[in-house]
């Protein structure tokens, strides 16, 4: 039986398999121009529970919190706030200042409901699971455009990207980024260090700069970074950094969502905007979850056996 959170009230306490769940403010507008509220936002993610939960179960989330909406202001959250149900667990993560966080783990719906009635609009978990958190699951690459570069822009080098991948037969999976560029994560076996997936994560951006000069950057500092090109952003592979993850609202005028997309709607072409909060939900009952094959254990790459072809390949 499908969950459908209230329209006529603004507090609600859910009853759920796992237990119960306040939900507050249902009526504040989150996106005033839009329309869309609060309790539309906590609907969505009912809605598309099923194919979100298994991309971020034991993981640790870092809490990005918009208390009034997409166009205030917003607060990183890394502790687990208390009072907090009971049934909320913890991933505890010791930084390098000695100090060890409790970060929340959403684990079910109750965990997801209740991190996004924090204000969490978008869901940024740890790339790696709880029991190991400094060896991640993923390679990701963040594209992004410079000042002068758009979508298509974008769109070419997710394509070269792609290429180079599969000249190493690592297979890879995009995605929107709800914002302005696209993400392609490799799933991994674990293994490598957070520093050792970096590490190939640069050397493989900056090869896709040395072979595109006129398309794609790998310049870091701001400053030195070409307009008009799209950055490869590898850095976003470090210890400690998270990206939007898959089916994410965005905090963005559209409310656009981070969705799975094929190669060849890449190849096609599309609009960030055209993924959003109110349409994600029907596309994913007719497409599935295109990201299903990164939870699967068999046919992951091993980071360490790619090392030596890419350096022969750059």
């Amino acid at each position: 039986m499908k969950l459908e959170i209230p329209r006529d009230q603004s507090e609600v306490e859910v009853a759920l398999p796992e237990g119960k769940v306040r939900l507050t403010n249902l009526h504040k507008l989150f996106w005033p121009e839009l329309g869309i509220t609060k309790r539309d936002l906590i609907q969505y993610y009912v809605d598309i529970s099923p194919v979100l939960l298994p991309h971020l179960v034991n993981r640790a989330m870092v809490m990005k919190r918009y208390p009034n909406g997409a166009s205030g202001e917003f607060f990183f959250m890394k502790r687990a706030p208390k009072p907090r149900p009971e049934q909320i667990q913890v991933c505890a993560i010791k930084h390098g200042s000695g100090s060890i966080i409790d970060f929340p783990v959403v684990k079910d719906l109750l965990s997801l409901l209740w991190i996004v009635n924090l204000g969490c609009i978008d869901l940024n978990p740890w790339y790696a699971r709880c029991d190991d958190v400094d060896r991640p699951d993923y390679l990701h690459l963040d594209l992004d455009p410079t000042p002068g570069a758009g979508i298509v822009d974008v769109l070419q080098t997710a394509l070269v990207v792609r290429d180079a991948l599969q000249e190493l037969e690592m297979p890879c999976y995009p995605k929107t980024t709800g914002s302005r560029g696209i993400h392609v994560y490799v799933p991994i076996v674990r293994g490598p260090l957070q520093k050792e997936v970096w590490t190939f994560a640069k050397q493989l951006a900056r090869a896709l700069a040395h072979r595109h000069p006129n398309l794609i950057t790998a310049e870091y500092r701001v400053a030195n970074r070409p307009k008009q090109h799209v950055l490869v952003d590898y850095n976003q592979n470090a210890w400690g950094r998270t990206l939007a993850s898959v089916y994410s609202v965005r905090p963005q005028p559209r409310a656009s969502v981070s969705t799975p997309v094929r190669w060849e709607e890449v190849a096609n072409g599309f609009k960030i905007e055209d993924f959003r909060l109110d349409n994600v939900p029907a596309r994913v009952r007719k497409v599935g979850d295109l990201w299903k094959p990164l939870l699967q254990k068999r046919g992951r790459v091993r980071l360490e056996n790619y090392a030596a072809a890419l350096k022969a390949a750059t």
